[in-house]
């Protein structure tokens, strides 16, 4: 992979703003395996296989109060491809950092771009130790880095040294916080994430962000104290829509604008489905100037 200048390791630590080294493989004796975690839920919706039984609870919790779940992480899943595909075919963007990467999916993100613009780089970002050994394992290779971040730590990554030896930031590059802004915590803020990204990004970039919402009060509490749970508190909340659509207020959106994922350029997409009021996730892909 050759010589390349890396953030100090945190080690074994698993706490929030831990950090790896490139190549560096997380100890799996410290998964908690008896515990809901949001990565492995989510590859459980997705059809995936890394999961364990809390995990498969958690998410029969999750069905119960909304049987939309599996369809809508789903068409996030899809959106987030779609948009890959449209931002490297339709304005030859190379370069991408996605947060919330999650386990390795049979297609990503680097997959689908490199696809259409050969040598494409892409920085996966995720907290979640068994996000970071399976993609350290599967997907890292000369143009794709696995590192350790929450999209609350979205600032610090895209300034970290590792990132900007993979990601050449005079260029343009897409930021995808895909099932990301939910997940920002409330000191944090999800306007603050997609203020500061579109900030240090070049002229020509992209920003795609999407975030779970509801207009049913009850759902938004149950709902997000389950995920709260599996997060281990490491989460932000789930939102009625016009809250939503206020954090992307300052961003120029491409169109169709700001939609329920599975409306965003759908075309040929089949399998992409929708949600309801009751739960859905809503997202956009903007443009940096």
């Amino acid at each position: 992979m050759g010589t390349r200048s890396t953030q100090r390791a945190a080690g074994t630590n698993t706490g929030r703003g831990a950090t790896l080294e490139r190549g560096q493989t997380p100890r799996l004796d410290v998964i908690d395996s008896k515990s809901p975690n949001l990565a492995r839920m989510n590859n459980y919706l997705l059809g995936g296989k890394d999961h364990y039984g809390a995990d498969r609870e958690a998410c029969e919790r999750l069905t119960q109060l909304v049987p939309e779940a599996p369809r809508v992480a789903q068409a996030a899943h899809r959106f987030l491809l779609r948009a890959t595909s449209h931002l490297a075919r339709d304005h030859q963007v190379r370069q991408y950092v996605v947060f919330g990467a999650g386990l390795p999916t049979s297609v990503g993100v680097h997959h689908v771009a490199r696809r259409i613009q050969a040598g494409a780089r892409t920085v996966y970002a995720d907290h979640d130790p068994l996000a970071l050994v399976h993609g350290r394992a599967l997907w890292e290779d000369r143009y794709t880095l696995v590192m350790r971040a929450a999209p609350a730590e979205s600032l610090a990554l895209l300034r970290s040294a590792a990132v900007r030896e993979m990601i050449d930031f005079a260029s343009p590059v897409a930021v995808l916080l895909v099932s990301g802004l939910h997940n920002v915590p409330e000191d944090a803020g999800p306007s603050t994430v997609l203020q500061q990204a579109s900030r240090i990004l070049a002229s020509g970039s992209f920003i795609a962000a999407s975030h779970l919402v509801s207009e049913d009060a009850e759902v938004r509490r149950k709902a997000g104290a389950l995920l709260r749970e599996a997060a281990a508190g490491r989460w932000g909340r789930v939102r009625p829509r016009a809250e939503v659509d206020a954090f992307f207020g300052g961003l120029q959106q491409m169109a169709p604008g700001l939609v329920d994922v599975h409306q965003w350029r759908p075309g040929g997409d089949r399998a992409a489905g929708g949600g309801s009021l009751r739960w859905a996730e809503r997202g956009a892909v903007a443009v940096v100037h």
